[in-house]
């Protein structure tokens, strides 16, 4: 059980920087490879797409991100939590 705990705490950890590390790109359009930010993109966006289906529009602002941070974050908490108890 506990290597599980570890693989779901660095797994989330992994996406949530994954998905910041989206943001970032999204608001800054450097010297960076296309193939890194393509990686990146697959990469998130199948977490991000249904979240952003189920939000209202919000203009230019995409929330989803947001959204699905504190989604993984809970969801890790509780799956370790759920682990803990076993």
């Amino acid at each position: 059980m506990y290597y599980l705990a570890i693989f779901i705490n660095y797994l989330t950890q992994l996406l949530i920087v994954l998905i910041i590390i989206r943001v970032l790109l999204s608001w800054f359009r450097g010297p960076i490879s296309n193939k890194f930010a393509r990686f990146i993109m697959e990469s998130t966006e199948p977490i991000l797409k249904p979240i952003r289906n189920l939000l209202p529009l919000t203009g230019m602002i995409d929330l989803s991100p947001i959204v699905a941070v504190i989604t993984l974050d809970l969801g890790r908490q509780l799956l370790l939590y759920l682990l803990s108890t076993l």
